[in-house]
């Protein structure tokens, strides 16, 4: 060999070594990104098949419950059935009969008639097909000038609320975040309500990501900044 001739360098392997890690790093989160999301609904599922099953078979015989022969999602199946046989009955003259001698009752028992009447008329706002609580997604200011939160318009103030204002009143839900079934109520002037574009489910995720999830603007409704 020519004593001129210059020697190769060794080629340097560490731009393969960290090309690598980064590859198998991205694998590993997006694994995490398909196979969690499904995990976890089918293991929210499963323990709420549970439950049901563990709170509706001590009612049925041994002999008959299928828990014991290893089908789940029996209790569900059979809750489902017994609440539409128990609409449809109440859905005819003696069913609707019943009903209002059973209120009756209820309603003289000091007690039990504020509870029955208060959870009644939360289930029929909710479930009525007319009712508009929880359908719209706003912003308000809160807990003080300048700072602003998600909240869920429950409906506009009525009765001894509205009757305090001059102006019109909305009732609206302040979820906590990541927690979204507990938060507070607060009363507000509808003016002051952003209502954003975004649905109920969007909200709810947005609320539950922390922020992470926000949903994209509508192209009509972008703010060009300077």
């Amino acid at each position: 060999m020519n004593a001129a001739t210059p020697v190769p360098e060794p080629e340097d392997k560490q731009p393969l070594h960290i090309s690598v890690m980064g590859r198998l790093r991205a694998y590993f989160f997006a694994g995490v990104l398909i196979t969690a999301p499904m995990s976890i609904t089918f293991y929210i599922a499963w323990e709420f098949i549970s439950w049901i099953d563990g709170w509706v078979s001590p009612v049925i015989p041994p002999n008959f419950n299928p828990r014991n022969w290893g089908v789940p999602g029996f209790g569900l199946l059979t809750v489902v059935v017994g609440l539409t046989m128990v609409g449809a009955l109440t859905a005819n003259f003696a069913g609707r009969l019943l009903m209002k001698l059973s209120e009756r009752l209820m309603s003289y028992m000091p007690v039990i008639n504020s509870i029955y009447g208060t959870v009644k008329q939360v289930l029929e706002t909710m479930l009525a097909n007319k009712a508009d609580s929880f359908r719209e997604v706003a912003l308000v200011e809160y807990p003080r000038k300048g700072c602003w939160t998600l909240c869920f318009i429950a409906g506009a103030s009525a009765g001894q609320i509205q009757a305090g204002f001059e102006t019109e009143m909305a009732n609206v839900f302040v979820p906590t975040t990541p927690n979204p079934t507990s938060g507070f109520l607060l009363v507000v002037p509808r003016s002051e309500l952003k209502v954003l574009p975004m649905t109920v489910e969007e909200g709810f995720k947005m609320l539950i990501s922390m922020g992470i999830i926000t949903p994209e603007a509508p192209e009509e409704n972008l703010i060009i900044r300077q």
